[in-house]
């Protein structure tokens, strides 16, 4: 994993205008670009061959196997039974001490762009680079957002944390998190701590502290289980702060087919421990044939590495024209993350396209 970084410029993120530095500033110019995205893929390289392989987003390439969902939970509105009992699977998977410190939403994403309106406009401080959404929804909230290298000497009223983070997989320790909460609580300010990756590395997690004032976690169920079509996040904080939240989403926040998967999945703690197993196996595997190739692994997490390489926007290409998608990035032109693929037979097209880029 990559160590946290030194001390360095800052971004400042306000109404779609970015600042670097002092004295210069970049408009963003369109919508944040995200995985995923195959049609765009499909338009860009047309000749690629089909079916495509999206390797874009971090998602578990071996999703958890569905139960059976009743039928009541496709022709009626979800039960406060059916949602209690999330809450309390989702408590005892990720170790929070109740399930009254815990909210569910459609989404981490919808999270993001909601929490940010519970409080007054401030300022928030973003450890970056990381995903782009964070400082969007704060800053569309009205708050001054300033993108950091470093927590150290870091002075805002809310501090956002991805850990471990997006792309780079870099994990700020539990002990550090938990006392930069204490700081941020002297200041009425809040520590965001987004854990949508932390499922593969449950020792980086502050879950069980879930309820310590200052301190909020978000948690995405699709990225560890698979199951991205679900829709479904969690927001871990105090009894107070989850009130508010499940008022601000409204009644019938999660659907009654996701319920029903949800449940079954956070519970089965046969099936998550295997994985965790299955998914450090395979991101070995995929480690050692990446660095035949050639390129280096410079970080990420089991569901996805970053790879670092001066050519990285050639080899962008090459893979687009093998039919295989991963992730680019425009502040790190020499990085691309990429998933695991699920079988040998994607393995092998993904290899092939990198060693004919090496030795074309």
């Amino acid at each position: 994993m990559m160590a946290e970084s030194a001390v360095g410029s800052k971004r400042i993120v306000h109404e779609g205008i970015v600042q670097e530095g002092i004295g210069h500033e970049r408009v963003v110019q369109g919508e944040i670009i995200h995985g995923g995205d195959l049609d765009a893929a499909r338009a860009a390289f047309p000749g690629a061959p089909e079916p495509w392989v999206d390797l874009s987003t971090g998602i578990n390439a071996w999703p958890y196997p569905l139960p059976p969902i009743p039928a009541d939970a496709w022709a009626r509105l979800p039960g406060r039974a059916a949602e209690t009992a999330l809450r309390e699977a989702a408590a005892a998977c990720y170790g929070t001490p109740s399930p009254d410190r815990v909210a569910a939403a459609g989404g981490s994403q919808a999270l993001i762009q909601i929490l940010p309106r519970l409080r007054r406009p401030g300022t928030v401080a973003v450890l970056g680079p990381t995903y782009a959404e964070h400082a969007a929804g704060w800053a569309k909230a009205g708050h001054r957002v300033t993108e950091v290298e470093s927590l150290e000497g870091c002075d805002a009223d809310v501090v956002v944390v991805v850990n471990p983070n997006n792309p780079d997989g870099r994990i700020v320790p539990p002990e550090t998190l938990l006392a930069l909460a204490e700081r941020q609580v002297a200041r009425g300010g809040w520590l965001v701590v987004d854990e949508a990756f932390a499922e593969v590395t449950p020792e980086c997690s502050v879950a069980s502290e879930a309820g310590r004032a200052g301190l909020v976690i978000l948690r995405s169920f699709g990225k560890f289980f698979g199951l991205a079509g679900v829709r479904l996040g969690f927001l871990l904080g105090e009894p107070a702060l989850v009130r508010d939240l499940r008022a601000a989403v409204g009644p019938w926040a999660v659907s009654g087919p996701a319920l029903a998967v949800a449940t079954a999945a956070l519970s089965d703690s046969a099936w998550i421990t295997a994985t965790r197993r299955r998914l450090t196996e395979a991101a070995a595997r995929f480690d050692g044939r990446l660095a035949v190739a050639g390129l280096r692994v410079a970080g990420g997490t089991s569901l996805f590495r970053l790879i670092d390489d001066p050519q990285a926007a050639g080899l962008y290409d090459a893979l687009g024209r093998a039919g295989v998608l991963v992730r680019r990035f425009d502040y790190r032109q020499d990085w691309l993350r990429v998933g695991l693929p699920v079988d040998r037979t994607v393995e092998d097209r993904v290899m092939v396209a990198c060693e004919t880029f090496r030795n074309r």
